[in-house]
């Protein structure tokens, strides 16, 4: 019988041994940059950032980053680092910072980052990963967790050393204070806000809302809007609502302003500490009137013309009091509308008492109602606003616990027992045993912090100048 012919195998050993090899690496290869959080920017001094179980890696520029890196700095030395998201962080010295989760991939729903500060502190400027989910973004330390909302900001864990770094200013420090009009509370749904600029951004809970801003919500939402001077706006499902000019001094409400505008949709009005000091100088303008409240609550519906849409059968203007008293005074015909900047020419002025309203068709004669309109939203004076949303208290300098400032944006700190709000301009604190704050004055160690921000075109010129005592004046940020 013939033998079988052995057929031979197509690669040799020492071939299927290279190939095996190879295959290994390009696993290890495509496993490292899956893992890959961004890079190094700048550094200065001794650092280094280690991967759990591996050898640390001296900071330099140019070094990748990967979920699950510990950076530290030692005394005198810094880092700026750039995640893939776009965020920006200047790693301050004697800090530690881990990348605990850090997942990024353009446009993906499920995008998070998580870090731990450890010890020191950072200075922020965020990314996509915080803009484009509220939720999406937190920092936490052995006091609070940071909830970033698309924000540029410091955080510092201080023990003593904060307030001898405060004694070393010679400014004074300043107030601080809330620039925002309102906040937002008691949210259900998505709402955006649009500032002068035509800049858009979310908004959520404890969201600022500032004069210029144009308010929006969509169908099925509905918001809160609480305001410095007490008063308390609700948003109703598709509204459009902006504030036009907002101005409150607490020690001398009667010459505050409160002028606002419903392009469009529904609200439910209460007024605050301007309204009760001085009618005169608070105002709502629709495209078809001018509406005043008197230390009172109400509900105004603008639909069809007066959202400038077209007038079908039941659209207009609506307006009813359930508390005290409402003015309103409708716009003759062919008045330009106030909402774009027109005026009025207003026809009688007509009161309506807690329990009256007033329809404004699109064409005939206006009509009083008694029926109450129905929007699906809560009347506000029926919502519990956070009792610090606004409020200061005394927090000295040398506090032990973690310092927020928010240069710009939305930033929460929370506690297992406390939450804090903060927006553009303020300073936070949480302490030790779990309490927040808003001091009443900036921490000037935060306010004259002399570490370079992280989107510095010179970090290098700033470091050295402010150390010799040169005041850069912005120049060379």
């Amino acid at each position: 019988m013939l033998a079988r012919q052995i057929e031979k195998p197509a690669f040799a050993p020492g071939a299927l041994t290279g190939l095996a090899i190879g295959l290994c690496l390009l696993v290890v290869a495509a496993q490292s940059h899956a893992q890959t959080a961004g890079e190094v920017e700048f550094s200065r001094g001794v650092g280094f950032a280690q991967t759990p179980g591996q050898t640390p890696r001296t900071l330099g520029k140019g070094l990748p980053l990967r979920e699950g890196d510990r950076l530290t700095t030692s005394d005198g030395a810094s880092a700026i680092i750039k995640l893939e998201d776009g965020t920006r962080m200047t790693v301050r010295p004697n800090s530690e910072l881990v990348l605990t989760q850090y997942h990024f991939k353009e446009n993906a729903p499920d995008n998070s980052m998580l870090m731990q500060l450890v010890r020191g502190g950072f200075r922020a400027v965020t990314g996509l990963i915080s803009k484009n989910a509220p939720n999406a973004a937190k920092v936490q330390t052995n006091t609070a967790t940071i909830g970033i909302r698309g924000t540029d900001f410091d955080a510092r864990v201080c023990a003593r050393e904060c307030g001898a770094e405060s004694a070393k200013v010679e400014e004074k420090a300043r107030p601080n204070a809330v620039l925002a009009s309102a906040k937002v509370v008691n949210s259900r749904g998505e709402v955006n806000a649009t500032d002068a600029s035509g800049t858009r951004r979310r908004v959520v809970d404890g969201g600022s809302i500032y004069p210029g801003d144009l308010v929006e919500t969509g169908a099925g939402t509905n918001a809160v809007l609480a305001f410095r001077d007490e008063s308390k706006v609700t948003l109703g499902s598709t509204t459009r609502f902006r504030v036009d000019n907002f101005v409150y001094d607490e020690k001398n409400a009667g010459e505050g302003r409160f002028l606002v505008s419903l392009l469009k949709g529904s609200v439910r009005a209460l007024t605050g500490l301007i309204g009760k000091a001085n009618t005169r100088n608070v105002g709502y303008a629709t495209a078809t009137a001018t509406i005043g409240i008197r230390g009172s609550g109400g509900d105004i519906v603008c639909t069809g013309a007066c959202a400038g849409e077209p007038g079908a059968p039941g659209t207009g203007l609506t307006v009813y009091a359930w508390l005290d008293s409402f003015t309103v005074s409708p716009c003759a015909a062919g008045s330009q509308p106030l909402t774009q900047g027109g005026s009025c020419n207003a026809t009688a002025l007509q009161v309506l008492q807690a329990g009256q309203g007033l329809y404004i068709p699109p064409t005939g004669p206006m009509q009083f109602i008694a029926n109450q309109p129905t929007i699906d939203a809560p009347r506000p004076d029926g919502v519990v606003v956070p009792p610090k949303l606004f409020s200061g208290d005394n927090v000295p300098e040398n506090s032990e616990g973690l310092f927020v400032f928010v240069r710009d944006g939305h930033i929460e700190i929370a506690t297992a027992n406390d939450i804090l709000q903060l927006g553009k301009g303020e300073a936070g604190f949480a302490g030790l045993g779990g309490e927040t704050r808003r001091p009443n004055t900036v921490p000037r160690f935060l306010d004259f912090d002399k570490i370079p921000l992280p989107n510095s075109k010179n970090p290098l010129l700033v470091s050295v100048l402010n150390e010799s005592g040169v005041k850069t004046g912005g120049q060379c940020k």
